[in-house]
């Protein structure tokens, strides 16, 4: 049988990885809210696919994660191919500290492919949002770290995908 994880635990683990790689590597703070996003997007997706059958997906204001970069960077412009390096680079980092909490909390390695980078809004095919949390920062721009996971054999068809709780 597969490890189970609930959904409020994956939920902490997720928060609590964003919070501390986004302070370390941009010197950004981030508070969850209900903050909308702008229209100007970009959106970073990873899939898991060793260990948990589930994919995230960051989708932030533009002018957030250039801020963000700049930081890190310690620069005081970038240029778009800067902003689309260090949202992998940093995608690749928070989902490699969701991996670790993972094993710790479960003892299942899971492993994840590259992050891939879309100017605008992007959603996996063929995954059910499980979850979405929300940010902003001091400057009311926001971003939203959103959990997908794969439909099980026949769970689709009988709608029962976005009843699952708990994390296979």
């Amino acid at each position: 049988m597969a490890p189970v994880m609930t959904k409020e635990a994956l939920e902490q683990i997720l928060d609590q990885a964003l919070q501390d790689v986004t302070e370390r590597t941009a010197g950004v703070r981030l508070h969850q809210g209900d903050q909308p996003l702008g229209e100007d997007l970009c959106t970073v997706h990873i899939t898991f696919d060793k260990g948990f059958s589930t994919s995230l997906t960051l989708c932030a204001d533009r002018s957030l994660l250039s801020r963000m970069a700049c930081n890190s960077f310690h620069e005081d412009t970038v240029t778009p191919e800067d902003v689309e390096e260090f949202s992998k680079e940093y995608f690749n980092v928070l989902c490699g500290k969701v991996a670790g909490a993972i094993f710790r909390a479960t003892q299942v390695s899971a492993h994840f492919g590259t992050p891939e980078f879309y100017h605008g809004r992007y959603m996996p095919e063929g995954q059910e949002v499980q979850f979405v949390l929300t940010y902003a920062d001091e400057h009311s721009k926001g971003a939203q770290l959103i959990h997908h996971m794969a439909p099980r054999q026949g769970e689709a068809a009988a709608g029962e995908a976005d009843k699952r709780e708990d994390i296979q």
